[in-house]
């Protein structure tokens, strides 16, 4: 009885925790075409990269003139915290079964933020699982849809900040780290110096390179 509150706990925190950033995805597809991307293209990327960052930084960077290749390294680099994530998580999910390979490079598309809160978050490695499971489902689904959606209504939506679209990510992933962040005065710590790391470097440095950059607060933590 217990698992099973735990993997429909799991099940809530990915549905709601999908759709609402999933709802995003609006403000990436005008965001795409505002930077030249056709309508084609904007869903592709959505379907292929998966990953919001850095198909922002990619967009945002090309719109503002910057060279197509530099903007692709800046998103490769800021999606390489994902690498980080699927380490975590790993031991977590342990994909295995016939089509183990797969199942792997399915699973690995699925490894972002969002995935990665939601599955931490659960108590069980079943209710990971499906934490995992739903959150993935829900969150690609919502996101190619909104971006197609939000791709061919670029014209009349105009900015997609005047509507605060663009802090719906942000905000559902600070709403699940924020207990975390209340429990423990290290992780507090580290948050406040990764912050201010990628703050201080972001005039500086490429798109992409000051996030990864903050990863050195750790060892403020470490030193601690």
């Amino acid at each position: 009885m217990e698992q099973t509150t735990h993997r429909s706990a799991a099940v809530r925190d990915g549905l709601g925790v999908g759709v609402a950033v999933g709802l995003s995805g609006i403000a990436f597809g005008a965001a795409a075409i505002t930077a030249g991307l056709s309508v084609p293209q904007a869903c592709v990327l959505s379907l292929l990269a998966f990953t919001g960052a850095s198909q922002f930084a990619l967009t945002g960077a090309v719109g503002a003139g910057g060279d197509l290749v530099a903007a692709t390294l800046g998103a490769l680099l800021l999606g390489g915290r994902n690498t980080l994530y699927g380490l975590r998580l790993a031991d977590l999910l342990r994909v295995g079964g016939r089509h183990r390979l797969l199942g792997r490079l399915l699973t690995a598309q699925g490894v972002i933020d969002e995935t990665t809160a939601v599955t931490l978050a659960q108590p069980t490695r079943e209710a990971a699982r499906t934490g995992f499971v739903t959150t993935f489902a829900s969150l690609y689904l919502t996101w190619n849809l909104t971006t197609l959606a939000g791709a061919y209504g670029a014209s009349f939506l105009g900015d997609p900040g005047v509507l605060g679209l663009d802090v719906v990510g942000p905000a559902a992933f600070l709403a699940i780290l924020w207990p975390r962040l209340k429990a423990s005065a290290e992780l507090r710590l580290l948050a406040g110096a990764a912050a201010a790391i990628a703050l201080c470097a972001t005039p500086f440095l490429p798109p992409g390179v000051p996030v990864l950059l903050s990863a050195a607060a750790v060892l403020v933590v470490m030193a601690r």
